[in-house]
């Protein structure tokens, strides 16, 4: 027996199994691990100017480059080790976006001290509750909102890199602040 053809986001591109796997098993997931929010933070600055795909098939030298995310090491990396990276072919070898992972994880830090953990600061920008958008098409899709604005502004304001509100947008989706899943799409039918 065949199985039944899955309804996605009309944004997916078909053919991607990898892509297809993160748009059913994490994008729009709440995430509550300060791991995972710093390694969204990070890949998603990364992202600028760039497809997700890109970066999602760059996901695992991320990883290797970046100590797994594990911002107390990503804070202390030095000069010449985040120089090293600029020649690392596994990630996107940009200067600026190579050296704010540890300026922002710096900041990230900061406010881990100050908040208990960075999740606790983060979900209060949504009131502690994600926001669930039922878009029908692409054109319903914001790229930033009021809260991806205040968010960004705050990050900003303490110092943080590659936090503009777009960027923070798909952060807050990618982490499941937000859930943009078109309506017709299995996953949000299945979260629901």
């Amino acid at each position: 027996m065949q199985e039944k053809t899955r309804t996605r986001c009309g944004w997916l591109p078909k053919g991607k199994p990898d892509y297809e796997l993160y748009h059913d098993l994490e994008w729009g997931v709440p995430v509550h691990d300060d791991r995972l929010h710093f390694e969204m933070l990070i890949l998603e600055g990364a992202q600028a100017g760039l497809s997700w795909y890109t970066i999602l098939k760059r996901r695992e030298g991320y990883r290797k480059a970046f100590k797994n995310f594990e911002v107390d090491k990503v804070a202390i990396m030095q000069d010449e080790e985040l120089e090293t990276l600029l020649l690392n072919p596994e990630i996107i070898r940009n200067r600026l976006k190579v050296f704010s992972a540890r300026k922002n994880a710096l900041v990230f830090l900061s406010i881990q001290k100050e908040f208990g953990s960075f999740d606790a600061y983060v979900w209060r920008f949504v009131g502690g509750k994600q926001i669930v958008n039922n878009p029908k098409n692409m054109g319903e899709v914001l790229p930033k909102t009021k809260e991806s604005d205040a968010l960004s502004k705050d990050l900003q304001k303490r110092g943080m890199s590659f936090v503009g509100s777009t960027i923070i947008y798909a952060y807050m989706q990618a982490i499941g602040m937000v859930n943009d899943h078109m309506a017709d799409c299995f996953v949000k039918t299945e979260m629901l």
